[in-house]
């Protein structure tokens, strides 16, 4: 699969696009005013602790406390397991059993309102929610992943040579400080002892420096920054299948080279400066399809389409067979549009960087063969999704529940705000409702009014309800309270709203 990264930034914003045969699979947005703070580590102050959640609210600095749960305090092993995933993309494995993990004491016994605590941000704050954070520290390389509260080696599960992982977890265990923890990366695989000591010697060097500025800096303060977004995504997803990498300023370019030849200076990749008069999204089509990931509807090539609804909680998609009526008979046309719906589901899953819980709606499937033929479709496409997806059984309604790690917003909620004008709904009353609740308002208030004429302020598109179809129930109300109604447009009037003016 042929696979290149084109990278556009401005003073303002940077983006970065992963092609996949040409198409996006995978958006990264960073402003300049809003840059992320996942990875970032703060010396906090416990804000509050709430022993019937398990948890503390700490004080770090944002807007919101951030929230840390009993286990980000002290068990070693979710440490790995649940943070290293969520911002690494690798997925270590413990060699502890999980039913051999001693009970973890009360949260109450951890910490106490007012304490200082060096804390690691694990999670964006997302909708209403504050960050969440680890105790956990957590130093990402690019073979490597220092962990200096956690003595325990990981590997990441992608590199599936039994030989190959011993080779790399004696190397790590030779060569660690003791009772420090590492995760092996996928892009250790084949790696030298020398590559990987370089590695460790780097991000040794990093935790030597935050403990330096900790013990300078006061509470609720930043003391160790994450990399920026180019250079994150460059560590974190630059692999061998990468092909190219195209750039449009000069600044980044040359960046780029320098964080290259510090981290991967045995690999060479083509980067290119792009100097075309086009803008670079719009020269390789992008813009098209970022619009499209923003849109409810995603039409499938057979003429069905997907609707993707997302919530604060979870994210619904619905399948619809659509403009496609199949060439044989029911159940196989059915069949045909929910497996052409699973590939494209899992790619908007990856563009939209949808997260949580997931619930999607198939259409109904009679034979139990189709359902587990589409769970196993939807489970193989998933593989090659970076965040961790856990997928349940297809029921007999043909509802999916899955789960995918988030770590950071959706691309909707990135690049867009809820509608001011109704409010996030969706939708707004019918200007038909309006009229009636307006005639309603008119009979409870007019009655009382003094004088002889009433005004009335509301939206054009209600004033011309009023004037022409639904003229009818302004003369009947002014024929039964003796009154003048007058009706005004205002152009700026939301259409829900109204005003009863006397004169």
């Amino acid at each position: 699969m042929a696979k290149e990264l084109v990278i556009n930034t401005t003073s303002q914003e940077t983006r970065i696009a992963l092609l996949e045969n040409g198409h996006i699979a995978e958006l990264y947005i960073e402003r300049t005013r809003e840059k992320g703070i996942v990875g970032n580590i703060y010396l906090g102050k416990v804000a509050r602790v709430l022993p019937g959640m398990q948890a503390a609210f700490v004080d770090i600095g944002l807007e919101k406390a951030a929230f840390l749960y009993v286990a980000d305090v002290l068990d070693e092993i979710e440490a790995v397991e649940h943070f290293i995933e969520g911002d690494s993309h690798d997925h270590s494995v413990s060699d502890d059993p999980e039913n051999d993990r001693p009970p973890l004491p009360p949260i109450e016994e951890l910490l106490q309102e007012g304490q200082e605590i060096v804390v690691q941000v694990a999670k964006e704050p997302i909708g209403t929610k504050g960050a969440r954070i680890t105790s956990h520290i957590s130093l990402p390389g690019r073979h490597l992943v220092y962990m200096p509260t956690v003595d325990h080696i990981g590997i990441s599960r992608r590199i599936e040579s039994e030989e190959e992982r011993e080779r790399l977890k004696n190397i790590v265990e030779e060569l660690r400080p003791e009772g420090s923890g590492f995760i092996v990366r996928t892009a250790s695989e084949g790696k030298s002892p020398e590559e990987l000591k370089s590695d460790m010697d780097f991000l040794l060097g990093v935790w030597e420096d935050i403990q330096k500025r900790q013990e300078h800096r006061g509470a609720t303060e930043l003391i160790h920054s994450d990399l920026d977004v180019t250079s994150k995504v460059l560590r974190d997803i630059l692999s061998d299948d990468i092909s190219r990498i195209t750039v449009d300023s000069r600044e980044e370019h040359d960046k780029i080279i320098r964080f290259l030849g510090t981290f991967m200076p045995n690999i060479t990749y083509s980067i290119e400066l792009y100097s075309g008069e086009e803008p670079i999204f719009d020269a390789f089509g992008l813009e098209v399809e970022i619009a499209r990931a923003l849109g409810r509807k995603v039409w499938l090539k057979s003429g069905g389409y997907i609707i993707i609804d997302q919530t604060e909680a979870l994210a619904a998609i619905d399948v619809n067979t659509g403009r496609f009526v199949g060439k044989h008979n029911l159940e196989d046309t059915i069949l045909k549009t929910n497996l052409e719906a699973v590939k494209e589901i899992a790619f908007q899953l990856r563009l939209r960087n949808l997260g949580g819980l997931i619930i999607i709606d198939f259409i109904d499937m009679e034979k139990e063969a189709h359902r587990d033929k589409v769970h196993s479709a939807l489970e193989e496409v998933l593989k090659h999704d970076k965040s961790k997806t856990n997928i349940l059984k297809i029921s007999e309604l043909g509802l999916v529940e899955m789960t995918r790690k988030r770590v950071r917003e959706s691309i909707g909620r990135t690049l867009c705000e809820p509608c001011p004008y109704c409010d996030g709904k969706g939708y707004v009353k019918s200007r038909t409702s309006m009229v009636y609740e307006i005639f309603r308002e008119l009979r409870r208030e007019i009655g009382n009014m003094p004088g002889y004429r009433v005004t009335l302020l509301v939206h054009p598109d209600i004033a011309a309800l009023l004037y022409d179809e639904e003229r009818n129930g302004i003369e009947e109300l002014e024929r039964q309270f003796q009154k003048q109604i007058a009706i005004t447009a205002r152009n700026t009037f939301h259409q829900e709203q109204f005003e009863i003016v006397i004169g």
